[in-house]
């Protein structure tokens, strides 16, 4: 990526996100934080309690970028086939014919994922990882960019199921939408009041400027010393103390291809050690498991990254 092409980039970043916040309001980091998910080919999981916001942070974000989205209400009672498709046998053609289930998009709301069975849950992760959907042994590809948001409410709520680890290490990031700010809403309510509605938001982007974006992100340089101060992170979060489980590697290249974007929407061409560190709690903190007794003693997720990012020595020059 050359230094014109980082400043293009990080106009078109600013225009969508701008447009987006015009219906999400006071919500800039965590619009960011979306865009820098799909712009990476990352899956984005929003969890918070109901009400604030998640489902229409999805919708007005596959608006402004003028992309195809499915929205699946994930509920204790559905299936698989719901979720990925059927093979339906046609007699009077005699043949079988595969019938695209909700996936086939490229903006995939889950919403409230954790309310469905862990069953249903595991039909999400062949697609989130490889793009493809598998039915009776046939392999189909869905369309590209490709971005599963799902939502979620705080595991103790009730009738959640936990999402499994490694269905939880295939979403780029984890990020939590928050309560409005007083200005925020009462910009909501403003919004309300004068009958302004998500279908009104308008495209700014076309499917093909957003694989451009990504095929752009991909050039931003890397130097060697980012590379192994993105390994020595999360190596560090497997020998944390109290922690059970410690981030697998698709965690460094989830960290690689955040810093890219993050830094092309900053005008940059390369990549600064800052790009990588304000990543990590996003990128990092739903890949790591602590033990019992560190969560008996009060110990958090958060508590262990800042740790990390303390401990580890930061690129010079």
């Amino acid at each position: 990526m050359t230094p014109e092409q980082a400043q293009y980039f990080a106009q078109r970043f600013g225009m969508i996100v701008e447009n987006v916040e015009r219906f999400i309001q006071g919500k800039g980091a965590v619009i960011q934080l979306a865009l820098t998910a799909l712009l990476s080919e990352g899956h984005l999981l929003l969890e918070d309690v109901p009400g604030l916001g998640k489902t229409s942070l999805a919708r007005s974000l596959s608006a402004s970028l003028g992309l195809t989205g499915a929205r699946i209400q994930f509920t204790p009672d559905l299936l698989p086939s719901d979720v990925t498709g059927v093979t339906v046998f046609h007699q009077g053609r005699d043949t079988f014919e595969f019938h695209p289930g909700p996936v086939f998009a490229n903006v995939i709301l889950a919403d409230e994922i954790n309310r469905a069975s862990p069953k249903t849950q595991s039909a999400m992760l062949e697609v989130m990882a490889e793009r493809t959907v598998t039915v009776d042994g046939v392999t189909h590809a869905v369309p590209r960019p490709f971005l599963v948001i799902a939502t979620q409410n705080p595991v103790d709520m009730d009738g959640t199921y936990p999402l499994p680890e490694a269905q939880l290490d295939r979403f780029f990031m984890r990020i939590s939408v928050g309560y409005p700010d007083a200005a925020a809403e009462t910009a909501i309510l403003r919004n309300a009041h004068a009958g302004r509605r998500l279908e009104d938001l308008t495209a700014v982007s076309t499917p093909d400027e957003v694989l451009a974006m990504i095929s752009a992100a991909a050039g931003v340089h890397v130097a060697d010393p980012i590379l192994g101060y993105i390994v020595s992170l999360v190596s560090a979060t497997r020998r944390a103390p109290g922690v059970r489980l410690g981030s697998s590697p698709r965690g460094s290249l989830s960290l690689l291809a955040g810093s890219r974007v993050r830094a092309a929407a900053q005008s940059r061409h390369y990549v600064i050690p800052e790009d990588v560190s304000s990543l990590v709690p996003s990128v990092l903190g739903h890949r790591i498991m602590l033990s019992p007794d560190a969560v008996a003693a009060g110990r958090t997720v958060e508590q262990v990254l800042a740790e990390v990012l303390a401990a580890t020595p930061v690129p010079q020059g």
